[in-house]
């Protein structure tokens, strides 16, 4: 059993923390990378790295806001080397979908010198109950730039098991999972499950671009924030990532978890009935 902790970063978004609680059930010591973190990390303040990554023997690595902003890849090139460099041999990096940005932060790690595995994801399911849909699927009514485009939605929970089973079995080392659930949905498809699992009813909107930024902008949502998100719903899915992958399936040996399965727990326990409110935090890569 080591003693030596696995850095998680991110720690409190959708993925980190069930990587984390994951590791804690395998009695695998474990350090949170966030800003509130101790040490603390910030992927902003290159001065916070070498603390965090003192003494660890491996990293969970997620990017803010995203891998696709200009220089993220250098960032993450830089970071990877720090590691490797400190001790750290392992590292396993959350990626995106049909994002060139992404593709580039995956080489950087994958050159780093370390033993990596990638996960390249689809989007979450979670999105609908602790990320940025959670306040308009509550509401009702969801208002997105997407028309009928198809999306393999992928659960957290699958992905935190795939980063766990990277971090306890060699054979995940040198690997790239494409990540993806059993089937496409479309947006106004999911949120009709999610609707009839609720037992509510729940519209789905397809807005313009402009429109949407407007929503957001109205919601004070930071202009940079705006731009990333404007271009995550206007390029990645442009039907690009319209098509299911083995991933799930390769890595542990099962299928992966449908999204009607998701819609019916999560409903089961009242989050879109705006009675509680669980974590709203958004893990980097497109899958948002």
């Amino acid at each position: 059993m080591t003693t030596q902790p696995t850095l998680v970063l991110g720690a409190t978004g959708k993925t980190g923390r069930r990587v984390a609680e994951r590791l804690t059930a395998h009695r695998l010591p474990v350090r949170a990378g966030s800003r509130s973190g101790n040490p603390a990390f910030d992927w902003d303040n290159r001065a916070t790295w070498a603390p965090a990554l003192d003494g660890v023997r491996a990293v969970y690595v997620t990017y803010y806001p995203d891998l696709i902003v200009p220089g993220a890849a250098d960032i993450i090139r830089d970071f990877a080397k720090l590691a490797v460099a400190n001790g750290a041999r392992r590292l396993v990096l959350l990626s995106g979908r049909g994002e060139d940005g992404a593709v580039r932060g995956e080489r950087a790690v994958q050159d780093s010198g370390a033993d990596w595995t990638v996960l390249r994801s689809s989007w979450f399911s979670q999105n609908f109950s602790e990320g940025v849909f959670f306040d308009q699927i509550c509401s009702g009514e969801l208002a997105l730039p997407v028309a009928a485009v198809g999306e393999p939605f992928v659960d957290a929970d699958d992905l935190a098991d795939i980063a766990v089973a990277a971090f306890t079995d060699d054979r995940h080392i040198g690997q790239l999972y494409e990540l993806t659930g059993p089937r496409l949905l479309t947006f106004a498809e999911a949120v009709e499950e999610i609707g009839r699992a609720a037992g509510r009813q729940i519209r789905y909107l397809s807005v313009s671009p402009e429109q949407y930024a407007s929503l957001l902008a109205e919601q004070n949502v930071p202009a940079d924030v705006v731009s990333l998100v404007q271009y995550l719903f206007t390029e990645v899915l442009d039907g690009r990532n319209a098509h299911i992958t083995d991933g799930v399936q390769r890595a542990l040996g099962r299928p992966p978890r449908d999204f009607t399965e998701y819609a019916r727990k999560t409903a089961a326990t009242g989050v879109w009935g705006g009675v509680h409110r669980p974590h709203a935090h958004a893990d980097a890569g497109a899958s948002l």
